[in-house]
This record gives structure tokens, C-alpha cells and sequence, in this order.
């Protein structure tokens, strides 16, 4: 914490993290498939991210993109990568799960947290899928999350503004309600100051061309809404460090 806020930067590569650090996040979000939202990252990323900042690094723990409904055989694979990522540095965790009605599943996330103490976690964006914010967050409190991150249950967090202050106010400082979603250098002044939070989370990405000379046009790895293979979206130090800045300013 410095100067009574926190930026917590969301990152998928080595390259994104070391920038996120040098540009002046106070924390990490370590994810695979931004484009999804954020999923698992691998360990071997997760190891060689803990060599190469001093920031806490929290990992997501989420086995796929889509909703956060999960079957046995998936919340087993919640619970080993939650074990390896504890073995292989992890300084947080984070997670999130839903029932089908909307509501937070109590059991899954008791039963995950077990796994995860003592390391502290975060309930990720499922949060913003919730059929009722205000019992969920808190169930949430009772269940012994640290954190939560949300958008107000909107398509950004500069859109639910007014329920993200709402449900700070609820808080009363039992939990820590992290605005993210779409934060950019035009909006984050009147989210902080709309909010009241003490962190907030962003991605600060910039795209970068890839050093590739040859080049197919006709081929793409992945489905039609994937990201382009000859562009790579990385942490931008400038975009971090504004952030930074603006954030200071303010608070």
C-alpha cells in the first residue's frame, strides 16, 4: 500500500509483470486468457514471474472462460492448481463460484478456501454476475474473503459507480471492494473519487506488433474472436506509471 491506495495490475506474461512493477503496481493478478476474462496461468509462468518481481503475485484460479457454474471433476482441478500454486510461490489467491440460481456457492468457496489458508483471497468478477449484490457481498464477508472485485455488476466499473460506492459503504471495512473493469487514464478519477476505494485494478495494456518477418494471413490459432497472432497485448509502463500518478493525486 503506498499513499493509502493500491493498483493491483492483471497480467499473462513475464514481460507484462516486470512492467506492471517498474510502472508502480502494488500487487499483481497473474492470469492466462485475458481475452476470457482470465483464467489458470501455467506454474512455470508463475515461477518465473516470482523471480523477476518483488510485488505480491495472486493467481487465478479458474479451470475455463464462460460462466461460474463448475462440475466435481472441475473444482478438482481448482483444488490441485490451487495446491501448486501455493507450492510454487503464490503470495494470494483468487476465485469465484456461483450457483445456478445466481447466488455465491457457500460450499465450493468454503471448501476452496480451505485449500488456499493461510494465503489471503480475492472473489473475482463472478461477483458482477450475482442475482442480488448486497446479500451476496455479505456472504462473502461471512465466509472470510478479503477482497472482491467488481464492477458493479456492469458492463465497466465507471458504469456501476454508484453501486460499487454502495457496496463500500455496506463494507464498512469488513472487506475490501476493488473497482475493475474498463479503468483507463480517462476514467479513473471519478471512479476513485466516486467510489472511495482504497485499490483499484486495470490491465494498462498497449498492443505490441510481433517481431514475426514471415507471416501467413491465412491461418489463425484460435476461433474467429481471438486475439490476432501478429499483435501482443503487454502492460504498458507509461499507461501503469499515469495510473499511478493519477491515483496519488488524488488520495
Amino acid at each position: 500500500m503506498d499513499d493509502g491506495f493500491l493498483m493491483e495490475v492483471c497480467v499473462d506474461s513475464v514481460e507484462s509483470a516486470v512492467n506492471a512493477e517498474r510502472g508502480g503496481a502494488g500487487r499483481i493478478e497473474l492470469c492466462a486468457g485475458l481475452v476470457e476474462g482470465g483464467t489458470t496461468p501455467s506454474m512455470g509462468l508463475l515461477q518465473v514471474v516470482k523471480q523477476c518481481v518483488r510485488v505480491p503475485v495472486f493467481v487465478m484460479i479458474r479451470p475455463r472462460g464462460g460462466d461460474f457454474l463448475y462440475s466435481d471433476r472441475e473444482v478438482e482441478v481448482m483444488k490441485a492448481d490451487i495446491r501448486l500454486a501455493k507450492l510454487h510461490g503464490a503470495d494470494g489467491l483468487v476465485f469465484g463460484a456461483l450457483t445456478e440460481d445466481g447466488r455465491i456457492d457457500t460450499e465450493l468457496c468454503t471448501a476452496l478456501l480451505a485449500v488456499c489458508r493461510p494465503l489471503p483471497v480475492t472473489f473475482h468478477r463472478a461477483f458482477d454476475m450475482v442475482h442480488d449484490p448486497v446479500v451476496a457481498l455479505e456472504t462473502l464477508i461471512s465466509l472470510g474473503f478479503e477482497r472482491v472485485l467488481t464492477s458493479g455488476c456492469d458492463s465497466s466499473a465507471l458504469e456501476g459507480l454508484s453501486l460499487i460506492k454502495r457496496l463500500a459503504e455496506q463494507a464498512k471495512g469488513r472487506i475490501v471492494v476493488v473497482p475493475g473493469g474498463g479503468i483507463t487514464e480517462r476514467n479513473l478519477q471519478r471512479i476513485l473519487e466516486g467510489s472511495t476505494a482504497s485499490e483499484f485494478h486495470c490491465s494498462a495494456r498497449s498492443a505490441r506488433d510481433s517481431g514475426m518477418k514471415f507471416r501467413n494471413p491465412n491461418v489463425a490459432m484460435g476461433a474467429s474472436f481471438s486475439a490476432p497472432e501478429y499483435s501482443i497485448k503487454v502492460a504498458d509502463v507509461a499507461k501503469v506509471r499515469t495510473l499511478n500518478a493519477i491515483a496519488k493525486n488524488i488520495l
